[in-house]
């Protein structure tokens, strides 16, 4: 295939995926906007009056960002691994793989469709905190590159866990008994300065940790981690999880019988 057959069957898969979220908006669009709406409501404003500042900051204004990333992440994970597995479940998998269209391509344009649904949602999100606190970033590209390359990688994994299920219990298991545990340990909703210094040690083996830091210093300022190992962390899942999931495709795990 040349290049632009290339960019055509890569736009296609894309295409396919946003409309396929946005065709059932209420369903993939709206529920996590009235989530976060709730935690906004719950944890900023009647939890936090009571909490009062963390980090210098009034507790509504701190937990945005985690809330934010933390809309991101779900999404982009839960957009990949339910399309996937929908596409190997109704046997749609054997059209693109008979066809010329090369694994990477596949696995960019599933991937790229992820990254749209959770930006988007964390747009819907952004806007909401807006009608709650007063966002003012302060470094856009650090704010910007970081969301990016999460919702990259967990669009990544979203792949992976798609490739592995059985059946549709199987792509709930890492979502409810790793990503939820995770995201929610990884400083959503406090700052890790606040825990035992052996905690704080265990709490930087969590990969969320970074990305909900580096989100935060993109748009406080302020972060419990160093900025520059949290993307260099990022940029390297994102190289094992790519190349992982091209092996897997290319070796047929769990899709060919």
């Amino acid at each position: 295939m040349n290049a632009q057959d290339l960019l055509v069957a890569f736009w296609t898969i894309v295409h396919r995926e946003v409309r396929r979220f946005t065709r059932i908006w209420a369903q993939t669009l709206l529920p996590p906007a009235i989530t976060m709406t709730l935690y906004f409501i719950i944890f900023g404003n009647l939890i936090g009056s009571r909490i009062g500042e963390m980090g210098g900051f009034d507790y509504m204004e701190y937990i945005v960002p985690g809330l934010i990333m933390m809309s991101v992440i779900t999404n982009s994970y839960s957009n990949v691994v339910s399309s996937f597995y929908s596409t190997k479940f109704q046997r749609n998998i054997e059209e693109l793989l008979v066809s010329p269209v090369p694994n990477w391509v596949i696995l960019s344009g599933f991937v790229l469709g992820g990254v749209v649904r959770g930006l988007g949602v964390g747009l819907i999100v952004t806007l909401l905190s807006l009608f709650f606190t007063d966002l003012q970033v302060q470094n856009l590209f650090v704010t910007i590159g970081i969301v990016f390359l999460t919702s990259v990688v967990f669009a990544l994994g979203g792949f992976i866990n798609a490739i592995f299920a059985n059946s549709f219990d199987d792509i709930s298991i890492i979502p409810t008994f790793v990503l939820t545990p995770l995201t929610y340990l990884g400083g959503v909703f406090y700052s890790i300065q606040l825990l035992p210094e052996f905690w704080q040690g265990v709490s930087q083996l969590n990969p969320i940790l970074y990305m909900v830091n580096t989100f935060r210093y993109g748009i406080l300022g302020v972060s419990d981690i160093n900025i520059g190992f949290a993307f260099s962390m990022i940029i390297l899942f994102i190289g094992c999880l790519f190349t992982y999931a091209l092996y897997l495709l290319k070796n047929g795990k769990g899709i060919r019988s």
